[in-house]
């Protein structure tokens, strides 16, 4: 691709997303566009040592150094390989080092990876004493004309993909996801100023990959694992995904059981109950869900199927005991027997399928330990949104914008899933507002959790409600 073109095809873009160029002549501009690269002879430019073209804040000067994050291209001399970068400024930060040391940006580029296109990320995005030196070991092996100008400037890329041109067939793929960094820093400069420039940008936006666990995928991951427990926010779905699943078993075939903090073996596994007489006190078996599990798929040839809802709240430990032993997928030959009851068994029948589910939001539960999670396939099912007409989607969408924008790596398996945003009509879902979510949010910042978001929440919860989180 000539490089001409590239610089015409960012440049023309850049304005339908609401780019605005400020020059000498027009300084109302939100954004100064810098080019080292084209309309010049080749001997007027260094291509080894800076050769760029860009955009950079509308405070910055028209040359030299500059602050902050940018959006800059590095292109080979013949343009057969180019950087895309969001790139520091070599002056580092003045006014965006809040906004780097935000997870959201981090989030908001790395969309941007793509398998077939070689992506560099930093972890943190604040970090410009760090090279990338992933990046520069790749522009080394394989475009060493761009190895000088990358040498001196990869302290300052926290986000990073190399275009390859030389094959031409892919030149429209190239730009491509050209386009999708640009739409992507328009997003973190804001420069969408009517619905025309909003609709450029989100066509080439990546989404946020809604990772929805389908029922279907569930089930197949069951079958094979054998053992797996469904994680994840409230209001995602846990235990209506496991009774969906359920609904492939014959209803005899399917045991429930909620765990509880006061859950003990003999709740759930076997042990002895006392029986109260006038004459005296007796005792007798008391057979736990798991042995009546056991015991049916022992005595019949179909799939049975044991669900523990909130698997989290007892204390394993103390609720599995010996039997911890039998949740081993590969089992090999073992000679060991546990005794539960009057049975006597080395591993749990083949035929006996375990779902359990636990709530990551809830952090006085139980911790799992790494045993047991060897002995489970964890599946995260995440807030997302459905395809209902009973959804209220633009909630949805602002929940997951500011968790988006706000919580740690940690704190997003707090976001509240869809099944909090199902309502017949707006008045319904202010009521859930005020009553299910604001309270949710009051304790999690009351808990020190996504403090950074509480200003913008409780903005949104009076816009929206007239009401003070906080009197």
């Amino acid at each position: 691709m000539e490089l001409q073109k590239l610089y015409d095809e960012v440049v023309g873009f850049a304005k339908e997303c609401g780019m605005v160029q400020k020059t000498h002549n027009d300084p109302k501009g939100n954004t100064i566009v810098r080019d080292n690269a084209t309309g010049k002879q080749e001997k007027e430019v260094d291509f080894k040592k800076g050769a760029y073209f860009g955009f950079i804040r509308e405070e910055e000067d028209y040359s030299g150094g500059y602050h902050d994050f940018s959006l800059v291209f590095f292109p080979q001399i013949d343009c057969k390989a180019c950087v895309v970068a969001l790139g520091v400024g070599s002056l580092g930060f003045a006014n965006d080092y809040d906004l780097a040391s935000l997870p959201w940006i981090r989030r908001l580029f790395t969309r941007l990876r793509k398998i077939e296109i070689k992506s560099f990320f930093k972890n943190d995005f604040s970090d410009i004493e760090m090279p990338a030196a992933d990046l520069a070991y790749e522009i080394k092996t394989k475009y060493p004309l761009l190895k000088d100008v990358i040498d001196k400037y990869k302290v300052f890329l926290p986000a990073s993909q190399i275009l390859d041109f030389s094959d031409t067939t892919k030149d429209d793929d190239n730009l491509l996801i050209a386009k999708q960094w640009v739409a992507t820093y328009a997003t973190l400069r804001s420069w969408a100023g009517n619905a025309d420039n909003r609709k450029s940008i989100s066509r080439f936006l990546p989404k946020v990959s809604e990772g929805v666990l389908t029922t279907n995928k569930i089930y197949d991951i069951l079958l094979k694992d054998r053992y797996i427990v469904l994680q994840g926010a409230p209001g995602t779905g846990k235990t209506w995904s496991a009774m969906q699943v359920a609904s492939e078993f014959e209803p005899h075939n399917v045991l429930f059981e909620q765990f509880h903090a006061e859950t003990t073996y003999s709740d759930f596994i076997y042990g002895i109950t006392p029986v109260l007489n006038s004459q005296n006190i007796a005792y007798q078996a008391r057979e736990g869900v798991l042995y009546k599990a056991i015991k049916l798929a022992q005595n019949t040839n179909d799939s049975i199927l044991l669900i523990i809802d909130e698997i989290n709240r007892a204390n394993l430990s103390n609720v599995l005991g010996p039997v911890f032993y039998l949740f081993e997928k590969n089992q090999q030959n073992r000679k060991c027997q546990l005794t539960i009851g009057d049975i006597k068994i080395s591993s749990l029948p083949k035929n006996l399928f375990v779902i359990a589910t636990m709530n990551t939001a809830d952090r006085s539960l139980a911790v799992v330990d790494f045993a047991l999670r060897r002995r489970f396939t964890w599946l995260t099912i995440k807030p997302h949104v459905l395809n209902d007409s009973t959804f209220q989607k633009e909630y949805f969408e602002k929940f997951e914008e500011l968790f988006q924008k706000y919580a740690t790596d940690d704190e997003l398996n707090l976001q509240p899933g869809h099944s909090y945003f199902l309502a017949t009509n707006k008045d319904m879902m202010k009521e859930r507002l005020q009553f299910e979510l604001m309270p949710l949010m009051k304790e999690y910042f009351n808990e020190g959790y996504l403090t950074k978001a509480k200003d913008e929440f409780c903005n949104f919860f009076y816009n929206e409600l007239g009401v003070l989180m906080y009197e």
